[in-house]
Order: structure tokens, then C-alpha cells, then sequence
């Protein structure tokens, strides 16, 4: 049993924040969610129309993202999916420092204005959340078990 003072300690949170977060999985789905970020790099969402292609596109990776973890039996449905929103932010936002300079010419995106990187993280967090709020939902309907405990 662990004491109190290692599980109110940082190492404690810690591992507590991370345990039982399907991290391969988080970052599978973080690598599908750049899709949008290359739909427009390579002028498909220009083709197509803006804004209408990266909404569809974001539609559908959420609706992979529920569909691959609520018909899973994931431990942690909303962490993973939490998850995969920050990783997939942090890779987005590496991309596009990056990029934007080599396709623009100069620095454009998040990095360029420090205080869109906040806004890029938030988004994709409450991304994550709500579709794993909806995973988990899909789960309990499937009567998938609650599991107590992280590990």
C-alpha cells in the first residue's frame, strides 16, 4: 500500500495522471487526426472548400477516434482520448513550425503567436474529452465493465 505522502507527491500524480492511458493507441489516433493538417498542406481542403473540408475531416476523425475506442474494452477511454488531443497538438503545432517556413516563406501558425499555443492545447483537450466522453458512453451501452483503480 502506498503512503499518502507518495500519492500527493509529484512522482505520485504522475503516475497517477498517466497509468492506464493506452499510449500506443493515443498516439495511433493523434497520427489519423493529421490528416487535417496534410489535407491542407497539400491543397485538398483548397479543392474541396474551406471551411467545409477540415469540419468534415475533423467529423470524421472524431467519429474514428469513439467509434475505435468505444467498441474497445480501453481502461481509460477519456485519458486515452485526452491524450491523443495533446499529443496530436503538440505534433501539429512541431509541423507547423516546421513547414510554415519552407511553404510560406516565414513562420506562421501557433509558434508565431505564442499565446495560439494555449488555444491549441485547450481545443484539442476538450477535443479529446468529448469524444471520450462518448467512447466511454458507447462502452457502458456495450456493457463493457467499470474498472476501479488506474493501474
Amino acid at each position: 500500500m502506498r503512503s499518502a505522502a507518495h500519492r500527493f507527491s509529484v512522482e505520485g500524480m504522475e503516475k497517477t495522471l498517466i497509468a492506464g492511458i493506452n499510449r500506443p493507441l493515443a498516439f495511433g489516433l493523434a497520427a489519423l487526426a493529421l490528416i487535417r493538417p496534410l489535407a491542407s498542406i497539400v491543397g485538398v481542403s483548397d479543392a474541396l472548400g474551406k471551411p467545409a473540408t477540415p469540419v468534415v475531416l475533423t467529423a470524421v476523425i472524431t467519429v474514428v477516434w469513439v467509434l475505435v475506442v468505444g467498441l474497445s474494452r480501453i481502461r481509460r477511454p477519456v485519458a486515452t482520448l485526452v491524450a491523443a488531443g495533446v499529443v496530436y497538438a503538440v505534433v501539429s503545432i512541431v509541423l507547423s513550425a516546421v513547414l510554415s517556413p519552407v511553404i510560406d516563406g516565414e513562420l506562421n501558425g501557433p509558434l508565431a503567436n505564442p499565446i495560439a499555443v494555449i488555444a491549441v492545447f485547450l481545443v484539442n483537450v476538450v477535443w479529446g474529452f468529448v469524444a471520450g466522453g462518448m467512447a466511454l458512453l458507447i462502452q457502458r451501452v456495450r456493457g463493457v465493465p467499470v474498472r476501479r483503480g488506474l493501474g
